[in-house]
């Protein structure tokens, strides 16, 4: 079954207004799926290659010649980080092709991706980042209790079987360890895999780049390293303070997030919704869903959070435009804010504070401060700063 991707009509709006499209995104995310699907329904012969393939690498090995006789169509490349070296070649083909819609390019890796592209295609190319699924997206046939433990990648939530959708996230992560870190030299398997763990367990918390060094036996530049490399794979992703001039003094190293529950709950693991239910990581687990949710709906916005030194505390603030709404993660249903949100609040004055808890129909707390649910924050924020309907 297919399932509509709310990245689609920007991405066709994209291919419809560039020369390159590229599409970017963790492994195994549903990238190959939708572009698939989008080529299926345009108006335009497609070329389709898929570089992890043998016999399509082979068709590239004298390239030039292959990519010049592909003119007026949409060439869609796969995996592209296997052979950056094209990158040169696609730009001098549509310089001489002129006009939009020629080359659809796919990416694991956004680190090299994104530095071969940027030298050699920069004002012909744009990117659109497709995540995990996002809970709108399947909401009508897994409840969000499944969605929080299988996470978002698709061949992991649609397994029926909570053990066999454990087993495959334990494999997408071996794989990652054993096949793509190969791609980069200089990283340990075995180091990768107790920082990753480590970062499980402090998922949604400020990172401590000395003290995970410590604890690994490594240093801190080594660490920074590590996290960059899961960060440019899409694995992790660092969420920077918000630096507001309030006189108070700030919190100013980043918080770290695993992006997706499912990969989390497996490092850890966690094999469905009771274990996790009592689990000390079922907070976190809620905060790092709401923030994988927002942030992929709403690729628009700026996202931080507030803390300060004193305690003041918000786990999300959205801005846009001098606009900025205040988010707090709870994952029980009878949601208090503490004293250090309400501080934080009096601090910032956002336009809205919204307390996103996993209840069927929200409430108002007092004016300006809301009790609301997953769906119903995504449709108040869009609201608020003016954005289409997702």
């Amino acid at each position: 079954m297919y399932y509509s991707r709310k990245l689609e009509k920007n991405l066709i709006k994209g291919l419809n207004n560039n020369p390159v499209t590229a599409v970017i995104g963790p492994r195994q995310c549903g990238k190959t799926t939708l572009v698939k699907h989008i080529i299926n329904n345009i108006q335009k012969e497609v070329v389709y290659l898929d570089l992890e393939r043998p016999s399509d690498l082979q068709k590239l090995e004298y390239a030039e010649w292959f990519l010049t006789k592909q003119k007026n169509k949409l060439i869609c490349l796969d995996e592209i980080q296997r052979k950056p070296e094209l990158f040169p070649l696609i730009r001098s083909l549509i310089d001489e092709w002129g006009g939009n819609t020629h080359f659809l390019i796919l990416g694991s890796a956004t680190r090299e991706l994104i530095k071969q592209s940027s030298e050699s295609l920069a004002g012909r190319i744009t990117y659109k980042q497709l995540t995990p699924f996002l809970f709108n997206e399947i909401k009508q046939d897994f409840t969000i209790e499944d969605y929080m433990v299988k996470g978002g990648f698709p061949r992991s939530l649609m397994k029926m079987d909570s053990l066999e959708s454990f087993e495959w996230r334990e494999d997408f992560i071996t794989t990652f360890l054993e096949r793509d870190l190969l791609m980069w030299s200089g990283f340990s398997t075995e180091t990768m895999r107790k920082l990753w763990l480590m970062i499980a367990h402090l998922n949604g918390q400020i990172v401590n780049y000395h003290l995970i060094a410590s604890s690994l036996g490594i240093s801190a530049p080594t660490v920074k390293n590590y996290i960059e490399l899961l960060s440019s794979t899409f694995m992790v992703r660092l969420l920077p303070p918000f630096i507001a001039n309030t006189g108070k003094r700030l919190v100013k190293s980043p918080k770290i997030y695993l992006t997706d529950t499912g990969i989390t709950n497996a490092l850890m693991g966690i094999t469905n919704f009771n274990q996790l239910a009592g689990h000390p990581s079922l907070g976190a687990a809620w905060e790092s869903l709401v923030f994988a949710n927002l942030t992929g709906n709403f690729q628009s916005l700026n996202f931080y959070f507030y803390r300060t030194n004193h305690g003041a505390e918000l786990d999300l603030i959205i801005e846009s435009k001098g606009k900025i709404i205040a988010v707090e993660c709870k994952a029980g249903t009878t949601p208090v804010l503490s004293r250090g949100s309400y501080t934080a609040i009096s601090d910032l004055k956002p336009l809205y504070t919204f307390i996103v808890s996993p209840v069927k129909s929200g409430w108002s707390v007092k004016p300006g401060v809301d009790v609301v649910s997953l769906e119903e924050v995504i449709q108040r924020i869009g609201d608020t700063f003016g954005l289409p309907k997702v």
